[in-house]
């Protein structure tokens, strides 16, 4: 009974948030407080949610401690010079904007930590999207993907997790799976050219005077390759944007692109009427800005980085070190400091209030037992004649586990479990536990991850659309990374 709960309870709330019937919070709420009531235990709920919210915690507050920490430094400038180094790279080419905004993602996630790459990510590259008029879902789906390759790092989480269940080496189950994820990853930027390809054929491919600078330019566009009829031009804005235009169906194409048909150049359809503003990603005259310190900064971020690596103290600890700090050096006057408090407010509330949902439902996920017994189910599933591939099944397993469980559900609750029954097969716990990390692509797009919430948030982009779009690229990332690994005889 528990078991179909749980999964019924799962599949209602992603329905509801993909067909855009409940807003997030709400599901992560009303949902699993319904189920608990069904389940015959509404008399606990309050005690599943404070347990689930007591687990969360830490989370919450780092995560609003380093978005103001984070919103601060690019506030004041720190994070510029890549804007600058990836427009310089992109231009106004949608295939370049897509690939960069891989790239990034996938550099900045070796700091092990998603919210933090999500943030970066996002400031530098939301203006370009929204400027050239690109699937914005496309955005976020990439550097998902891209971070939840990079997640498996040693410092990233679940390969310590998977060390710990196991009592493994971290190094022995990172290292020899270089190669595999260094595929996935290579996956990953073929996926963002390929969906960079449909953007461009979407909204046309759009040129820069070589003569100006990405980030000053005040020029209007020009399509390089015109199309031929308006009627052509709508049928490919219907279909050359692929999985990710449906999604975003009304972004604003670029204010000044012209589209010909015939001899004469005609506005495109929606074309905006405001001032042009330029390819810069970030406002470089904003009163914000702090170059004189810059290396203050720089050194401050570095150090931070540095001590969440080395887990000198809790990582909620640092961010509210880092913001104070931060905060204090950079705006010296207290209305000042109220300013920026009050410019990063929305992103915190938005934030902090996701997380504190999501404990209701991990809450009643872990109360009740539903994942318990939605874990044991599974493994009792397995056909006795797949004893000797459990690796492979561990990998298959760890696709929608740790996308419908939190990781340390996975890695602590069902990990175990998978290793016996690989050992009483002469599987080696190595090999289960550098299989359970293929299904992190997609679990980084989980409703249960706080980070996700932060990509969305700042992109602007519902959470139900980045699902529907993120998820089957996700999961086949995923499979090419545990193909790749058995290819090498690695899993």
């Amino acid at each position: 009974m528990l078991t179909f709960l749980g999964f019924a309870m799962i599949a209602t709330f992603l329905v509801l948030i993909m067909m855009k019937k409940m807003s997030p919070i709400a599901a992560l709420v009303l949902i699993p407080a319904l189920f608990c009531v069904f389940a015959g235990k509404g008399a606990h709920l309050g005690d599943y949610v404070i347990e689930g919210v007591g687990k969360l915690a830490p989370t919450a507050a780092m995560l609003m401690f380093a978005i103001v920490y984070f919103g601060v430094m690019i506030d004041v400038g720190l994070f510029d010079p890549i804007v600058r180094g990836i427009l310089r790279f992109c231009k106004a080419d949608p295939m370049r904007v897509v690939v960069g905004t891989a790239v990034l993602a996938a550099i900045v996630s070796l700091d092990g930590d998603g919210s933090t790459t999500f943030m970066i990510t996002v400031s530098a590259m939301y203006p370009l999207y929204k400027r050239l008029g690109l699937s914005l879902v496309v955005m976020t789906g990439v550097a998902a993907t891209a971070n939840g390759v990079m997640n498996t790092l040693p410092w990233g989480g679940p390969t310590a997790r998977a060390a710990t269940a196991l009592k493994l080496d971290a190094a022995d189950i990172f290292v020899p799976m270089i190669p595999a994820l260094a595929v996935g990853l290579l996956f990953v930027f073929v996926l963002a050219y390929v969906l960079g390809v449909k953007e461009r054929r979407r909204v046309g491919m759009l040129v820069l005077p070589g003569q100006a600078e990405p980030e000053t330019v005040e020029a209007s566009l020009v399509p390089a390759a015109p199309r031929s009829t308006e009627a052509e031009a709508k049928a490919e804005a219907e279909a050359g944007a692929g999985a990710g235009a449906e999604a975003n169906a009304d972004a604003p194409r670029p204010s000044s692109a012209t589209v010909a048909t015939g001899s004469d150049p005609v506005p495109q359809a929606g074309a905006a009427s405001a001032p042009e503003d330029g390819f810069q990603g970030l406002d470089p005259h904003r009163a914000t800005l702090r170059p004189r310190l810059y290396w203050f900064n720089a050194g401050l971020t570095v150090a931070l980085l540095t001590a969440m690596i080395m887990e000198l103290l809790p990582i909620p600890v640092l961010f509210l070190l880092g913001a104070a700090l931060a905060l204090t050096v950079n705006f010296p006057h207290m209305p000042d400091q109220k300013g920026r408090l009050a410019a990063h407010a929305d992103n915190v509330l938005n934030v902090a209030g996701m997380v504190f949902a999501a404990a209701v439902f991990t809450g009643v996920l872990t109360g009740t037992g539903m994942v318990k017994h939605m874990a044991d189910w599974l493994v009792g599933a397995i056909p006795e004649g797949m004893g000797p591939h459990m690796a492979l099944v561990t990998g298959l397993l760890s696709l929608p586990l740790t996308y419908f469980m939190s990781n340390d559900g996975f890695y602590f609750g069902v990990l175990p479990v998978l290793a016996e029954a690989g050992a009483a097969h002469g599987v080696s716990s190595l090999e289960i536990a550098r299989a359970s990390l293929v299904g992190q692509a997609l679990h980084m797009s989980s409703p249960l991850v706080p980070a996700v919430y932060v990509l969305v948030g700042m992109a602007k982009v519902e959470f139900g659309d980045h699902t529907r779009f993120t998820v089957k690229w996700a999961a086949l990332t995923s499979l090419v990374v545990l193909a790749a690994g058995m290819v090498f005889g690695i899993i």
